[in-house]
């Protein structure tokens, strides 16, 4: 009897094992197959954004508009496949668009043959800066382009894309030097030749662009647009009265080889291939971030510099421009529940599908319309805020980022200078403040015993011979000298101060250079009989202090862990040296602290 209950409850502990295992396995099938409907539809949603916008891009690189459709194709599935945010969407961006138009513009003539070639150099190169990057682990050198930079150079390179679209919304020939805001003004006092039909496709294609946005946000608004007036454009003959279209693209795949490699070539493209490597990845971890915070799973920023320059280094071989992390697509994976980097891959298929079937239906594509949807794309960059509030913050970024700003739009086209000039600004002023950190002077005993700013406070001085300070900086080789000099003025100021506190808190490192100017401040005041004592040292800092004997030479004993330990203790030395009232004085001084 024992022997048949235990194999029916055993049987029965099977077929309970059996039936949850079933039921994980139908949960995890009807998972897939939601999680794949949702890619499927959030994929085929961005590819209808993304369709038009690789035209107006590629448009706005300088190169033939199928080119942007290539940059939709392999590069999307390869940044899918190999970098490490899942709804990050890969392919052709406005901002790496116009640094790709703006480097190659001073090597060759827009459009021409040599000019794509380097283009397409330029996407190997910069795809290699970022899989060095990425390999190295050096993603933390993204850190140099400081916030207040950044919004500078965007501002301004908004602007500039903007801009640029204007001689081809008014169907206006505008020249294409070394100065583009001249040519700008040159090109606004031709208005008068403005094509009207041109004029009127672009402002069309704004209103609509407009509208959709305001009123449905969730139609593909770019692709109706696109459709509706590129419909409008075939049947009123826009290409006949002098309209500019897309015309012919050439239906097919992109053929793959290597790109055409010429020293002198890789030479003059280092700097520019070293900059879109830069800005297109700050871009693309822009919306890595986002994508990181509303999903709750970690992205890693070494790995996305691979999967990035490797899109960059596939779209080469597919003979296209570089590409990035597209944040308005990104955004739009999200707003419609992907789930996986399928989603991006389904984007590239209906690309695929595109260039093998439907390539006839863009010929009479007006160009306008392409340059409204730049111009709309670009019109949510430009954010002032931003820089105003880095200047209210601390004047230095401020000024760092509008700095940044007007060199992009005086160095434009060329505006890879005005992101240098940024960058570079914002080191030396980074330099600057290493160099001259925050110093108080004078120091006053709060009633809970810590040392804070005498003058804020208003507190009284602790002793006619106890000179107090702060330095809030490391203590090293670039501002040791601002530091001794610090000291020396509170011995200059007062010829009667016989000791001098340090409040270190916030002295979190010290050097070499700082140790040995120490040793040489010490015994420089030992002779005017002047003793240098600190309080509230950090683990860190004494720990150098105690390998290098630096400890003894400020004498132990002159070392204090809190700030009331080191006043009390300095004030009885004080009392001791002193005579007459002052003692009487200090004594008093000193109750009162016991009492605290």
């Amino acid at each position: 009897m024992g022997h048949a209950l235990a194999s029916m409850y055993n049987r029965i502990g099977a077929f309970s094992i059996r039936l949850d295992l079933l039921r994980k396995w139908t949960q995890t099938v009807q998972s897939s197959r939601e999680t794949l409907k949702d890619d499927l539809v959030a994929g085929i949603t961005v590819s209808l954004v993304a369709i038009p916008q690789s035209l107006a891009y590629a448009q706005l690189a300088g190169v033939p508009a199928y080119y942007g459709l290539y940059a939709g194709l392999i590069p999307t599935i390869v940044g899918a496949l190999f970098g490490s945010s899942r709804l990050l969407s890969t392919g052709p961006v406005a901002m790496t668009s116009l640094l790709t138009a703006a480097s190659v513009a001073p090597l060759a003539a827009r459009g021409s043959d040599s000019f794509i070639e380097y283009v397409i150099l330029l996407a190997l190169l910069s795809g290699v800066f970022q899989v060095a990057m990425g390999l190295f682990r050096v993603g933390v050198l993204l850190n140099f382009l400081s916030h207040p930079v950044l919004m500078g150079f965007i501002n301004a390179a908004a602007m500039i894309i903007g801009l640029s679209q204007l001689p081809t919304l008014l169907g206006i020939s505008a020249r294409q030097s070394d100065h583009f805001l001249l040519d700008i003004g040159q090109m606004l006092t031709q208005i008068d030749t403005l094509h009207a039909l041109s004029l009127g496709f672009g402002l069309g294609a704004i209103l609509l662009l407009l509208l959709f946005k305001r009123y449905a946000p969730r139609w593909p608004g770019v692709l109706i647009t696109v459709s509706l007036l590129t419909t409008v454009s075939y049947l009123v003959g826009y290409v006949d009265k002098g309209g500019h279209v897309v015309g012919a693209i050439p239906s097919g795949l992109p053929s793959l080889s290597v790109p055409r490699l010429d020293g002198q070539s890789i030479i003059s493209l280092l700097v520019p291939g070293f900059v879109i490597a830069l800005i297109s990845f700050m871009e693309a971890m822009s919306s890595s971030k986002v994508i990181a915070m509303r999903t709750r799973v970690p992205w890693d920023e070494n790995r996305e510099l691979i999967g990035q320059g490797l899109a960059k280094i596939a779209a080469a071989f597919c003979h296209s421009m570089p590409v990035s992390g597209s944040f308005s697509r990104s955004a739009l994976n999200l707003a419609t529940n992907a789930k996986t980097p399928f989603s991006s891959i389904v984007s590239a298929l209906s690309v695929m599908l595109t260039l093998l079937f439907f390539t006839g239906l863009l010929y009479h594509l007006p160009k306008p319309v392409l340059a409204a949807i730049i111009m709309i794309a670009v019109a949510g960059l430009i954010n002032f805020a931003n820089i105003k509030r880095a200047w209210i913050i601390n004047p230095d970024d401020g000024f760092a980022g509008a700095v940044t700003f007007v060199a992009t739009l005086a160095f434009a086209p060329n505006i890879q200078n005005g992101i240098i000039t940024g960058i570079l600004l914002s080191l030396v002023m980074v330099q600057y403040r290493m160099m001259r950190p925050r110093f108080v002077q004078s120091l006053g005993l709060l009633d809970d015993g810590t040392l804070r700013d005498a003058q804020h406070r208003n507190l009284p001085r602790l002793h006619p011979r106890l000179g107090a300070m702060r330095f809030d900086g490391a203590l090293r080789f670039m501002n040791v000298a601002y530091f001794e000099n610090a000291i020396l003025d509170v011995e200059r100021l007062d010829p009667n101060v016989r000791c001098i506190l340090v409040q270190s808190s916030g002295i979190n490192a010290i050097d070499a250079s700082g140790v040995e100017m120490l040793i040489s401040l010490i015994d420089r005041l030992h002779t005017n009989d002047i003793t240098l004592a600190f309080s509230s040292f950090k683990r860190q800092v004494l720990d150098v202090a105690e390998r290098t004997d630096l400890a003894n030479r400020i004498g132990r004993d002159n070392i204090f862990s809190s700030d009331n330990d080191a006043v009390s203790t300095l004030l009885n030395r004080l009392e001791n040296r002193t005579a007459g009232g002052a003692a009487v004085s200090i004594g008093g001084r000193l109750g009162g602290l016991k009492e605290r």
